[in-house]
């Protein structure tokens, strides 16, 4: 079922993940992928900002498009990744990311780049993201044997987190330096390097059963929920992450705000801020597999979730004031999204090792897709919620209001029994 390379017997212990071929090619397209993605994203909101001139009402909808894929077609592209090929997937949606990008300096430098025509291309782009990550997730367990998926994650994780922290520091770099059509022509060109890599990796995916007769997709998106939710660790996984992301929608939409208007910190330090939290994430996903072997998958979860509260309960009880010195805000603001980067780095890698590796390979499609689904849908309404929480009850105590979701999300995992499972657990 895995590569030649990725065979193994799971008790046997993981060798360094990287020395793979399978896994070095998943990563390294992966890599250049998240890279790509970060720097193109700079050049995404230039364009949006300085070319089109976009309105405040154009630009939420173009930043919603992105999203909406994940609204009406998750739970459905979930369910065909359980019966479609997941390598032959992941290529053809990295070749139409590579021909949907090509488009935008064709568009540019004939100057018929519009509202319209930016929104079609963030859309395409956002269904192909989808499909893309509705097959990676599923895919990596049929790279790697199951003792090294906590490894895999982890430099997974490693690898995206440079690459949103770096990413956009050198697209700003380079759109100072060649501009926006050659900044997306060379996006496109990672891609197409990418959509090569994924095709040299060498594994033999089995066929899917055929669908009885009378059984349709509707059948196959319930039988992934009824898995995720009757689950005795993944209902309590599933939930808690939900209610996580409830948290996070709140935190990362008032956190800019706070920062920028409340406290007052220039641009240069909420950039240094975020770096910051970048760092963290770094380190939480470079310890997250000591941290899992230590305490377990359920316990490593946990201990991601408890971190998580400490940064926005800081922020939101510590009494600012124009009278401190600013760089000892600056200070603590970077603590914070140090301390909340490391909690997603430990949290990240073993909450999804665990969902693959708990999880048969017949149905991990529909329950990575059944999660990410609905998170998506809670960030998407939490973000809204956000604003009105800003309006009613100031900066502070919304941040606060955050910090209460992370530690529901943690109480979640605490009284059940999540929070005893380990990787090794067999799956069901």
């Amino acid at each position: 079922m895995r590569d030649d390379a990725g065979n193994g017997d799971a008790a046997s212990a993981p060798r360094e993940i990287l020395r793979h071929p399978a896994f070095a090619y998943f990563w390294t397209a992966t890599t250049l992928r998240a890279f790509g993605g970060a720097i193109a994203g700079v050049a995404f909101q230039v364009v949006i900002v300085n070319v089109l001139e976009a309105t405040p009402l154009q630009i939420s909808v173009l930043s919603s498009l992105g999203v909406v894929p994940y609204l009406f077609l998750g739970l459905i592209i979930g369910a065909f990744m359980d019966r479609w090929r997941r390598q032959r997937t992941l290529v053809a949606t990295t070749v139409g990311r590579a021909m949907v990008l090509a488009v935008v300096p064709v568009l540019l430098l004939t100057d018929t780049l519009d509202f319209w025509s930016l929104s079609a291309v963030i859309l395409a782009l956002g269904v192909l993201t989808l499909f893309a990550e509705s097959a990676a997730q599923p895919l990596l367990p049929r790279i790697v044997p199951r003792a090294s998926l906590v490894s895999a994650n982890a430099r997974l994780g490693q690898s995206s987190t440079v690459a949103t922290t770096a990413g956009p520091a050198l697209g700003g770099a380079l759109l100072n330096l060649i501009g926006p059509p050659m900044l997306f022509a060379i996006e496109a060109l990672i891609n197409a390097i990418a959509a090569v890599l994924q095709a040299r990796i060498r594994i033999t995916e089995p066929k899917a059963a055929p669908r009885p007769r009378g059984r349709h997709v509707g059948h196959d998106i319930g039988e992934g929920m009824r898995f995720v939710y009757r689950h005795a660790t993944l209902r309590p996984l599933a939930i808690s992450v939900h209610v996580w992301f409830l948290g996070n929608s709140i935190v990362v939409t008032a956190f800019a705000v706070y920062v920028l208007r409340a406290l007052r910190l220039p641009e240069w330090a909420y950039g240094l801020a975020l770096a910051a939290g970048g760092v963290g994430g770094f380190v939480g996903a470079l310890i997250a597999p000591h941290v899992g072997v230590l305490l377990g998958a359920g316990r490593g979860i946990l201990l991601g979730r408890v971190l998580a509260v400490i940064p926005w309960l800081v922020l939101a009880v510590v009494p600012f004031s124009s009278q401190r010195p600013m760089a000892i805000t600056l200070w603590i603001v970077a603590a914070a999204q140090f301390v909340y980067g490391l909690a997603m780095g430990i949290e990240d890698t073993n909450d999804i090792s665990y969902r693959q590796a708990i999880a048969p390979d017949a149905i991990q499609g529909r329950m990575n897709a059944t999660i990410r689904t609905v998170n998506r849908i809670v960030f998407f309404f939490g973000a809204l919620l956000t604003g009105v929480l800003m309006t009613v009850l100031g900066y502070r105590w919304t941040l606060g209001l955050g910090a209460v979701a992370f530690a529901v999300a943690a109480l979640v995992i605490v009284f059940s029994p999540l929070r005893a499972a380990r990787h090794e657990d067999p799956a069901t």
